[in-house]
């Protein structure tokens, strides 16, 4: 019982804990080396010229010489708008920002429109800041530390080190001894000491210890003894964002400010003389600007005092590039009686590149249903697959992809580990879609409360 204990106790540890959400399945754009876009790739089913269109928007972005463009993913709901930029967030990688962020965002936040819509512009353009530090690489052939025979008193030791091509002994202050105990290293690793800081990192044994031990574990790293001299010269890379950079030179906190999440708004002067530095240090050469994407859901949320601020913000060098998306036709702009396609001003939509995203076909509905029962572990008969496709194409995706959980409840409450098209049909028929709610509102309106619809027909009347 005791080993079945221990058993469970591991396998809990090494679990990854990973949450599933509407877009965990995307991987990437699921392009190929010509931008062309595959049938089913990366988690992407469809949405062919979305797709390859944005391609050409993601070479555009990592070329990293054109900033301040716009860029409208326009489409019905549900035909994957936020799923193209999920997966040209993905493809970019964690080196170029991305910031995610909705049109009714910036109404809920306690500092003005313009100041929230600043600090998004800014957390999406990366600074990528080059330094060089003085280190110490080499094979650790020996460390001797002296202790007081009383306990009392401060350690010494040296370090022996070599490379490839020479050996030297180091004096060890009590700091470093500390550090060395600290990282375990021991004859046979392979460390680095930055002389600045004298931050000890172990880079792996060398392969000249391979057999000092019969086995070894498998996160053991082998690397070759350096070469050359023992101290060198190295590059080191930082890549911060602009609105870090605002952040740490505005509070007094200094970079507990960014974890505290007490940014507030920030003064334009701060700004300006960030802005002068970073110039100084591109010119100089110790840093280079990474424009990234800020991508605005909903965008025509968003109201004619933002578009306005917008327009003069893409016009600025430190801009970086702007996918929005909307799923409006001829509508209102908020703020204004006047009405515009998608809501947005015509001034900004001269501005943009628009990429239209069409209904999916029934055959991709079903392919984009398969990839969601797998994120959620769900077996489904081919069956019951089917049925779920009819009923995304009669309703909507998303309602289907609601009933792949619950349905998967239902068969698990049956005690059966494959759905089966009568769990999708109990799932069905627990849970309606809105025409189904329309159709109940419209059956039973006089036991509602506050039937407007009513109440418009005897007006118009």
């Amino acid at each position: 019982m005791s080993i079945t204990a221990s058993k469970v106790h591991e396998v809990r540890e090494i679990t990854r804990i990973e949450r599933i959400g509407a877009h965990s399945h995307i991987r990437g754009l699921g392009l190929n080396d010509s931008l062309e876009a595959r049938n089913v790739s990366q988690g992407m089913v469809g949405q062919f010229r979305a797709r390859r269109a944005t391609g050409v928007i993601l070479e555009m972005i990592k070329e990293g010489k054109i900033a301040g463009r716009a860029v409208l993913l326009a489409g019905q709901p549900g035909t994957g708008k936020t799923a193209i930029a999920m997966g040209l967030a993905q493809s970019l990688g964690s080196d170029t920002p991305f910031t995610l962020m909705a049109g009714s965002e910036i109404y809920s936040l306690e500092m003005s429109k313009t100041e929230a819509l600043t600090q998004a512009i800014r957390k999406s353009i990366g600074i990528r800041i080059k330094e060089e530090s003085e280190i110490i690489e080499g094979e650790v052939v020996e460390i001797q530390i002296d202790r007081p025979v009383t306990g009392v008193g401060a350690k010494i030791g040296k370090l022996t080190l070599k490379t490839t091509e020479m050996e030297t002994i180091y004096d060890l202050g009590n700091k470093m001894i500390d550090c060395l105990m600290k990282e375990k290293v021991q004859a046979g690793d392979v460390i680095t000491i930055d002389k600045a800081t004298g931050k000890i990192s172990k880079l792996g044994r060398s392969f000249t210890r391979a057999r000092d031990y019969d086995a070894t574990g498998p996160q053991t790293r082998f690397v070759q003894c350096p070469e050359g001299e023992l101290q060198k010269r190295k590059e080191v890379v930082h890549t911060v964002t602009l609105h870090e950079i605002d952040v740490i030179n505005s509070r007094t906190h200094g970079f507990l400010a960014l974890f505290s999440g007490d940014t507030g708004e920030i003064k334009p002067e701060v700004r300006e003389q960030i802005n002068m530095k970073v110039s100084e240090w591109r010119e100089e050469g110790k840093a280079d600007i990474v424009p990234g994407v800020l991508f605005i859901d909903e965008v025509h949320m968003l109201d004619i005092e933002c578009f306005s601020f917008l327009n003069r913000a893409l016009e600025n060098e430190m801009a970086p590039v702007v996918i929005m998306a909307t799923n409006r036709g001829i509508t209102k702009i908020r703020g204004t009686s006047y009405k515009s396609p998608h809501g947005i001003p015509i001034d900004l939509l001269d501005r943009m590149i628009i990429v239209p995203t069409v209904p999916y076909q029934e055959a991709e509905l079903k392919e984009i249903l398969k990839i969601r029962c797998e994120e959620e572990d769900c077996e489904m008969s081919s069956d019951a697959l089917l049925v779920l496709t009819r009923i995304a194409n009669e309703t909507s995706l998303r309602y289907a992809i609601q009933l792949i959980t619950t349905s998967s409840l239902i068969c698990r409450r049956n005690k059966t580990t494959e759905v089966s098209v009568d769990d999708v049909k109990r799932a069905y028929s627990l849970f309606l879609d809105e025409n189904r709610s329309s159709q109940f509102l419209k059956e039973y309106q006089d036991d509602f409360m506050f039937y407007e619809n009513e109440e418009h027909a005897m007006e118009t009347n």
